[in-house]
């Protein structure tokens, strides 16, 4: 069966609750969740990246703690990006360490949010969906990935990184798109040597029907496979041989450590602002991304492969 120190801290943070120990189906073990039930994000769950970085990418937001970017309403949790002046640090929290760093500030037009699971949650190996609605319009990116939880091969990209979800400008005018229409998704990972000598590998299909509706998007990640789904259905597949980590021989690396997830909604950055009408649309702010719940399941089998590798688990 599977183990690590990861899923040892998922059973003290997830207690004796009914849903860590309801029956396995199909050899998977609900492990971690978050339904959004309560009054207020739990923080037992999540922290949040308060900078104005611009995520490496030159994105044009603020991420912030604050409630109204960031709340729990009816049942769901609801992600909005704002478009007013915010000051911050200008640099994330990973390299505030450096004096030269510390104190130093940056301001941006727009407001966001952006939550992690860092310190509190993270997994190797598993299922993990998010059900979920995107926002539409020239610059938004939401995006529901995944981060290593210590650089144990070595800094970004090294010791990898796993994008579940993203998309950028959904219900665009896109002359290549099916219907005239931006309604890519795209999934994602990156690895490699460190920045500049990162690479990354991925593939893209159409979100299905309706674009501005709730989708279930996942991964089914074992060793050496990762598998990406929407709606329970897969649509791309990666395989160690199409990945590595300059900081170890090991084939299944980088992609063998914890990971912990992330949430979040860009406004802007080099992807948004390349593809589409290109840069951002002012319009129409406030954009919100809705999350209904997200969903971690472990393997109870004797690996991961032994337990069904496709379809949702919402029954």
């Amino acid at each position: 069966m599977i183990r690590s120190a990861a899923i040892l801290m998922l059973a003290t943070a997830f207690g004796g609750s009914a849903a860590a120990q309801q029956p396995a189906e199909d050899g998977w073990r609900l492990a971690w969740a978050d339904e959004f039930d309560g009054a207020a994000i739990d923080l037992s769950k999540w922290d949040f990246d308060v900078d104005c970085w611009g995520g490496g990418n030159n994105e044009r937001q603020c991420y912030t703690d604050k409630r109204s970017n960031a709340a729990v309403a009816d049942g769901k949790l609801v992600i909005t990006a704002r478009k007013e002046q915010a000051t911050g640090p200008a640099f994330p929290l990973s390299q505030r360490g450096d004096p030269a760093k510390a104190k130093a500030e940056a301001s941006r037009n727009f407001t966001s949010a952006r939550l992690v699971t860092r310190g509190k949650a993270a997994w190797t190996y598993g299922k993990i969906e998010v059900r979920a609605k995107l926002p539409q319009g020239q610059g938004t990116w939401p995006a529901i990935w995944m981060l290593p939880e210590t650089s144990h091969y070595g800094t970004w990209a090294a010791s990898g990184e796993i994008d579940i979800l993203e998309a950028v400008n959904l219900g665009v005018r896109c002359e290549a798109c099916a219907g005239g229409i931006e309604n890519r998704i795209l999934g994602t990972l990156h690895f490699g040597g460190q920045w500049p000598a990162n690479k990354h590998k991925g593939d893209e299909t159409a979100l299905p029907a309706p674009l501005d509706g709730f989708h279930i998007f996942g991964i089914v990640w074992e060793k050496g496979k990762i598998v990406w789904t929407v709606d329970g259905k897969p649509y791309a597949t990666r395989v160690a041989s199409e990945w590595s980590s300059s900081g170890s021989s090991d084939p299944a690396a980088p992609f063998d450590r914890p990971f912990h997830l992330i949430l979040n909604l860009a406004v802007g950055g080099g992807l948004a602002e390349d593809r589409g009408l290109k840069g951002v649309d002012e319009s129409g702010y406030p954009k919100k991304m809705e999350i209904d719940w997200v969903r971690v399941w472990q393997c109870d089998g004797e690996a991961v492969s032994g337990c069904r590798n496709t379809g949702d688990q919402t029954k």
